[in-house]
């Protein structure tokens, strides 16, 4: 999935005030992604089903390391950033997976989990069913922040899926939400004068009007109404960690993508963490229902 940089002066956009269009409601909806194969790149949609287990077929299945049973992310780039060199599409039977050299996977296929550990450089296997008490390795942020140079080698150990239904690959909650405020004010603030929201992997980006940047930060426990019948429920502010920095398919490797957060978003996501860099929101789904592109979203 390539990469659509976005590109603005640099204006201190926390400075704009709000406008009416956004007390109404935060935007339309100006993208959809869904990645099938958790951190693997993922594909874009022009219209999804959305149930309480998230965008239809996403994170629908992931790679378990066979020596840690441990559930491999690119949260913990030495070992699994080669994840991010290849794309996942789902239809409703099986995931296609495409290397960087255009060769084709299936889930279904029956040397896939060979063939994937070849990629990886560890022993792995594909599954759609979580471990139990699954668990993921996660870089410490400020290890990357430190030295960019070199990918961190130690890493925390936690739980996945603390807000979503049970038998989810989600990290947190089953939906990740952004704007395109918060990646213009990235944006603004990055040397490069860009930003991509692939870095991020945001579920649903809205588009809103350019008021102020990480205006996410204020939407803890509102409700969003999308398309037909989706209503959102927002849990916590999403904490970012290595991934963002790493490169992603064609985007480039890029350390101000969370320097930037660390330095000017730098935010409790609940009330039982600590400031971490953030960008963007985690929700749950109270009520399913389907979303297409340009689709108006209302506050409760």
């Amino acid at each position: 999935m390539a990469g659509r940089a976005l590109a603005v002066p640099c204006a201190d956009l926390d400075t704009l005030p709000m406008t009416s269009a956004e007390s109404d409601g935060p935007g339309r909806v100006d993208r959809l992604l869904r990645y099938p194969v958790k951190s693997m790149l993922g594909e874009e949609l022009p219209a999804v089903e959305v149930t309480e287990r998230g965008l239809a077929h996403d994170r629908r299945v992931a790679l378990i390391d066979r020596d840690t049973g441990k559930v491999a992310s690119a949260k913990h780039p030495r070992l699994w950033s080669r994840l991010l060199t290849v794309t996942a599409q789902a239809d409703n039977s099986a995931v296609r997976m495409t290397t960087s050299d255009g060769k084709e996977l299936w889930s279904t296929d029956p040397g896939v989990d060979e063939a994937l550990s070849e990629i990886v450089g560890r022993p792995v296997f594909l599954t759609d069913a979580p471990p139990h008490e699954a668990a993921l390795d996660r870089a410490d942020p400020e290890d990357v922040l430190r030295d960019h140079t070199r990918p961190p080698v130690s890493a925390r150990t936690g739980r996945i899926g603390g807000g979503s239904p049970e038998g989810t690959f989600f990290d947190f909650a089953p939906v990740h939400v952004m704007t395109t405020s918060t990646l213009a004010r990235i944006a603004a603030l990055a040397p490069n004068g860009s930003a991509q929201a692939e870095r991020y992997r945001p579920n649903i980006v809205l588009r809103t009007p350019l008021t102020r940047g990480f205006t996410e930060n204020d939407w803890i426990d509102r409700t969003l109404h999308l398309g037909t019948g989706l209503v959102l429920r927002v849990i916590a502010r999403t904490p970012r960690c290595a991934i963002p920095t790493l490169a992603h398919g064609t985007v480039p490797a890029d350390t101000a993508a969370l320097r930037v957060l660390a330095e000017h978003n730098r935010v409790t996501p609940t009330e039982s963490m600590g400031p971490q860099p953030c960008a963007g929101v985690y929700a749950q789904v109270l009520r399913p229902g389907r979303i297409r592109l340009g689709d108006p979203v209302h506050w409760a």
